[in-house]
């Protein structure tokens, strides 16, 4: 399937109203239509069309990690045992139920899983490791690498690229 198969058409004005909430989410209708040149009806038609295809995926809020307490960020490199399709799901289905675990994504290259965890501190990263990633069936090597410091953070696509 090519971009085009799987992608809306997307006009430089879809383009526009998608930067505009990928800066800020919150905007209304009015504010998002003078930031793109649209009068109001038309524009709330468009991010309708924008929703309803899947190109706007859903709206949050970003937490600032330090914030709230959570100061390490580490980087897991998982390898199975075995790969037949029901482990697969099952494994992701528990990746997926950890509230710890920010991003998982099943790759390809020398391990199957690359896995971004969120954690208080170290203490933290040991118990989750122990109590919870550990104790899923099927793990045969684990690598974990933290992060210093984040030198670019972004949530969504550049409109840009499409």
């Amino acid at each position: 399937m090519t971009k085009t198969d799987k992608s809306p058409a997307l006009d430089a004005t879809d383009r526009r109203i998608l930067a505009a909430l990928r800066r800020n989410g919150r905007l209304t209708v009015a504010e998002l239509s003078q930031q793109v040149g649209l009068s109001q009806s038309p524009c709330w038609t468009r991010l309708k069309r924008l929703e309803a295809s899947g190109a706007i995926d859903g709206y949050v809020a970003l937490i600032n990690p330090e914030a709230v307490g959570i100061d390490e960020i580490f980087f897991v490199e998982i390898t199975l045992d075995h790969h037949d399709e029901a482990i697969l799901e099952r494994f992701g289905a528990a990746l997926a139920r950890m509230p710890e675990v920010l991003e998982a994504h099943l790759v390809t290259g020398d391990y199957d899983y690359l896995v971004k965890i969120a954690v208080a501190d170290r203490a933290h990263y040991e118990r989750f490791l122990r109590q919870t990633l550990y104790r899923v069936a099927g793990i045969k090597h684990t690598r974990s690498t933290f992060a210093l410091r984040a030198l670019k953070r972004e949530v969504s696509v550049d409109p840009l690229l499409i």
